[in-house]
């Protein structure tokens, strides 16, 4: 661990960061450029006292832990987030379970999209991230626990929104065949990550659907191009399905867009103004 060049480094990001840049206010009478030592412990989730050791070059030798949430308050790169893992003596290797980092341009392009509704899944099909527009058309996934954001567990063991399975979605069979798909190719890439093996036997032991899926050994899938969305405020809502694949952090980016001019169309717009907000209709 290169003490004096980590500490180096943590502060040349950090100073490189305007407040406004992670939703902070600017205040008054910085002495520095950038963020303070104690806003970017709050992002890291971290003491303001361990951090501003980290860049007295005093500290002891940081976790992964500790390195990925500082890779995430400064908004690292990829190539910077590397540099910070040698620097700190824990060169980055393969991950020992699914990623749930997003990366920082993909959060961005999340909120560049008002007319689509986007997430994020990991390869456990945990939503990690999205928009407003996809809380509005699926959930206010910001009120849920990490447990209850997993699509596959929530396809299998419910809860069901008006008794209707994965949102009242037309393809929620297919989905839920294709998800065991992904999750099957998940186990093999992480044999060893409590995460997805609990996920796997928790399943098993809930659905008689996904053991006899599961039992069929399936890693192939055939994409859904549309599907239609029973809202409860709206009413049916068609939208095109693109999938882009974030290879490196083995995760998913869903798509949902309405047709020009549709009725469907209409409905995102509607949301888009609604929100989350439950209109008295009942869950």
């Amino acid at each position: 661990m290169d003490r004096r060049e980590l500490a180096g480094f943590l502060r040349s990001r950090r100073e490189r960061i305007t407040p406004a840049d992670v939703g902070l206010p600017a205040g008054q009478r910085r002495r520095t450029p950038g963020l303070r030592r104690e806003e970017v412990a709050q992002l890291a989730f971290l003491s303001t006292e361990y951090y501003a050791r980290l860049e007295q070059a005093r500290a002891p030798h940081p976790s992964r832990e500790v390195l990925a949430q500082l890779a995430r308050a400064l908004r690292l790169s990829d190539a910077e987030r590397d540099h910070l893992h040698h620097l700190a003596g824990a060169p980055p290797g393969p991950p020992p379970g699914p990623s749930r980092e997003i990366r920082q341009s993909i959060a961005d392009l999340l909120r560049r999209l008002p007319e689509a509704a986007a997430l994020v899944v990991s390869a456990t099909y945990e939503v990690i991230a999205w928009n407003d527009l996809a809380a509005a058309l699926m959930e206010d996934f910001s009120v849920l626990s990490r447990r209850d954001r997993n699509l596959i567990r929530r396809a299998f063991l419910g809860p069901y929104r008006n008794g209707r399975r994965l949102y009242g979605v037309s393809d929620a069979d297919e989905f839920a065949r294709t998800a065991t798909q992904h999750l099957r190719a998940a186990a093999a890439r992480y044999p060893n990550a409590p995460e997805v093996t609990d996920l796997v036997a928790e399943l098993l032991a809930g659905s008689a659907e996904f053991a006899r899926l599961w039992a069929a050994h399936d890693v192939t899938d055939r994409p859904t191009l549309c599907k239609t969305f029973a809202h409860p405020l709206v009413g049916p809502v068609s939208v095109n399905c693109d999938v882009l694949d974030i290879a490196d952090r083995d995760q998913r980016v869903f798509l949902y867009t309405a047709a020009p001019g549709s009725p469907s169309e209409e409905a995102l717009r509607l949301l888009s103004v609604v929100g989350t907000q439950r209109m008295g209709v009942p869950g």
